[in-house]
Protein backbone atom coordinates (compact mmCIF):
# COMPACT_ATOMS: atom_id res chain seq x y z
CA UNK A 1 0.00 0.00 0.00
CA UNK A 2 2.74 2.48 0.94
CA UNK A 3 4.93 1.34 -1.93
CA UNK A 4 2.07 1.91 -4.39
CA UNK A 5 1.56 5.44 -3.06
CA UNK A 6 5.27 6.24 -3.35
CA UNK A 7 5.40 4.85 -6.88
CA UNK A 8 2.42 7.01 -7.80
CA UNK A 9 4.09 10.13 -6.42
CA UNK A 10 7.30 9.31 -8.27
CA UNK A 11 5.42 8.76 -11.53
CA UNK A 12 3.65 12.11 -11.12
CA UNK A 13 6.98 13.85 -10.49
CA UNK A 14 8.75 12.18 -13.43
CA UNK A 15 8.36 15.15 -15.86
CA UNK A 16 9.92 17.51 -13.32
CA UNK A 17 12.71 15.03 -12.58
CA UNK A 18 13.52 14.72 -16.28
CA UNK A 19 13.52 18.51 -16.68
CA UNK A 20 15.46 19.48 -13.57
CA UNK A 21 17.26 16.29 -12.56
CA UNK A 22 17.13 14.36 -9.34
CA UNK A 23 19.73 14.32 -6.60
CA UNK A 24 17.84 12.88 -3.66
CA UNK A 25 14.48 11.35 -2.93
CA UNK A 26 13.16 10.47 0.48
CA UNK A 27 9.99 9.07 1.96
CA UNK A 28 8.89 9.36 5.57
CA UNK A 29 5.98 7.69 7.29
CA UNK A 30 4.62 8.37 10.74
CA UNK A 31 1.86 7.36 13.12
CA UNK A 32 1.85 3.71 12.11
CA UNK A 33 1.71 2.50 15.72
CA UNK A 34 -0.91 -0.14 16.36
CA UNK A 35 -0.21 -0.17 20.11
CA UNK A 36 1.56 -3.52 19.94
CA UNK A 37 4.87 -2.47 18.43
CA UNK A 38 8.18 -2.33 20.24
CA UNK A 39 11.33 -0.30 19.60
CA UNK A 40 14.12 -2.56 18.42
CA UNK A 41 17.63 -1.92 19.71
CA UNK A 42 20.26 -0.85 17.21
CA UNK A 43 23.19 -3.28 16.99
CA UNK A 44 25.90 -0.77 17.89
CA UNK A 45 27.89 -2.92 20.31
CA UNK A 46 30.24 -4.20 17.61
CA UNK A 47 30.90 -0.78 16.08
CA UNK A 48 34.49 -0.31 15.00
CA UNK A 49 35.06 3.44 14.86
CA UNK A 50 37.94 3.55 12.37
CA UNK A 51 36.57 1.30 9.65
CA UNK A 52 35.14 4.14 7.53
CA UNK A 53 38.32 6.18 7.85
CA UNK A 54 40.41 3.16 6.90
CA UNK A 55 38.27 2.51 3.79
CA UNK A 56 38.54 6.16 2.71
CA UNK A 57 42.31 6.15 3.23
CA UNK A 58 42.64 2.98 1.19
CA UNK A 59 40.55 4.38 -1.68
CA UNK A 60 42.59 7.59 -1.72
CA UNK A 61 45.89 5.68 -1.67
CA UNK A 62 44.80 3.44 -4.50
CA UNK A 63 42.98 5.95 -6.74
CA UNK A 64 44.39 9.34 -5.69
CA UNK A 65 43.39 12.11 -3.34
CA UNK A 66 40.37 13.13 -5.43
CA UNK A 67 38.85 9.64 -5.56
CA UNK A 68 36.41 10.39 -2.75
CA UNK A 69 35.00 13.87 -2.27
CA UNK A 70 32.07 15.43 -0.47
CA UNK A 71 28.89 15.44 -2.55
CA UNK A 72 28.44 19.16 -1.93
CA UNK A 73 31.65 19.75 -3.91
CA UNK A 74 30.53 17.95 -7.08
CA UNK A 75 30.53 20.33 -10.02
CA UNK A 76 32.23 23.12 -8.07
CA UNK A 77 35.41 24.94 -8.90
CA UNK A 78 38.40 22.85 -7.79
CA UNK A 79 39.94 25.92 -6.18
CA UNK A 80 37.21 25.81 -3.50
CA UNK A 81 38.34 23.86 -0.46
CA UNK A 82 36.07 23.30 2.52
CA UNK A 83 37.50 23.70 5.98
CA UNK A 84 38.63 20.41 7.50
CA UNK A 85 38.72 19.48 11.14
CA UNK A 86 42.15 18.65 12.55
CA UNK A 87 42.90 14.98 13.13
Amino acid sequence: MLLDAVRGLLAAAQPTIELRGLTLIGVAVANLDDGRSIQLALPLDGYVGGSLDAALDEARERFGSKAVIRAVLLGRDEAFSPPLLPD
